[in-house]
């Protein structure tokens, strides 16, 4: 069979029938990957049960082609995907091919091409290699069946092929407008783009395409970036801090996290920054003492946070949220979001 670009082959994919032997290379390691988690799935839809190897420095093929050769009463159709690492060198010693059904045949690579010669299925034999080229003699007696899905990097004019491959296969329909933003944002990163578009399978709703708002993450089902909830307690923004907690802890967050990571720290900086305000110490000396630059956001923050709450208030929530932590670990408290809200509250009460 002629050699095949990944993209051609993943148009196709859904409406072909898969090979007994299909062969995957090229320097495009995320593309490889998604070829192989295609080919797979076709053939365990196809009812084959699925094998994985891995060959390595130092090793041969012997294992693989024991598989291919002893029957299996329980899977009599066989997926074998074998993944060839970089650091497998091909051997110029390697004896003249076996006859693969021969129990004295060897491990080597004539055995394996023998192998790929003589495939006649049920199953399928994948295989993969983590190179830009496949052995130029493995290449040859694939020509003559088998599927060889080379993986390259995209040209420009491809990458919007892609991502309507991409949203294909999990079944999305795309926009125009969100088409161009996936494009705009990612470009070439063809990993990034699958992620995006794997994160909106999670809400999508069936029947209705993809829009631009879609791929933003905006409102309840948006996880709070890392210390997004610090920043909002720091700026004193009661409101955003307690939609941030309730997000962060409905979407999985955990509440010592929280509270261990994000909320105590912040307090301490801003006791820290009060202390030294009240002995009348500089904003320069209050970010050496936190080790920042007088410049970083976090000393500006917590020298704000100090000035608008006070040394007294800060003092009682921080003690406050230490008894919570402890609480928290000791198991006597059970409603440990209301008790975390019920903290904010207090802290910022009057700081807006």
């Amino acid at each position: 069979m002629p050699l095949e670009a990944a993209l051609a082959y993943l148009r196709g994919a859904a409406s072909r029938k898969l090979p007994p032997v299909v062969i995957i290379f090229g320097p495009h390691a995320f593309l490889r990957e998604y070829v192989l988690d295609s080919v797979v799935r076709a053939a365990t839809r196809d009812g084959c049960q699925y094998r994985g190897f891995q060959i390595g420095a130092g090793d041969d093929y012997g294992a693989l082609l024991n598989e291919l050769r002893a029957p299996d009463l329980f899977a009599p159709k066989l997926a074998i995907a074998c993944r060839i690492l970089r650091s497998k060198r091909d051997r110029a010693d390697d004896a003249e091919p076996a006859d693969p059904r021969s129990p004295s045949a060897g491990g080597g690579e004539p055995a394996l091409i023998a192998a790929i010669e003589t495939a006649r299925g049920p199953g399928h034999l994948i295989l993969l290699y983590e190179k830009d080229n496949a052995p130029a003699k493995v290449r040859r007696a694939a020509e003559k069946s088998a599927l060889l899905v080379e993986c390259r990097r995209p040209f420009d004019n491809q990458i919007e092929q892609y991502v309507q491959v991409f949203a294909h296969s999990l079944g999305l329909k795309l926009t125009t407008a969100a088409l161009d933003i996936l494009i705009a944002r990612h470009g070439s990163d063809l990993a990034s783009v699958v992620n995006a578009l794997a994160k909106v399978t999670i809400c999508a709703e069936p029947g209705r395409a993809v829009q631009p708002s879609d791929l933003d993450e905006q409102g309840a089902r948006r996880m709070p970036e890392a210390f997004e909830l610090a920043e909002s307690l720091a700026r004193g923004r009661t409101s955003a801090a307690l939609a941030q907690l309730g997000r962060s802890i409905a979407l999985g967050r955990d509440v010592f996290e929280i509270l261990g990571v994000e909320i105590i720290p912040t307090m301490r900086r801003m006791m820290i920054a009060a202390s030294m305000l009240a002995s009348r110490k500089s904003p320069t000396d209050v970010a050496s003492a936190l080790g920042v630059s007088p410049t970083s956001g976090l000393a500006t923050r917590a020298i704000e946070g100090a000035r608008r709450l006070g040394l007294p208030r800060l003092e009682r929530a921080f003690w406050r949220a230490c008894k919570l932590d402890a609480d928290f670990k000791n198991g006597q408290l059970k409603e440990r979001e209301e008790a975390l809200a019920g903290l904010l509250l207090e802290l910022m009460e009057s700081s807006n």
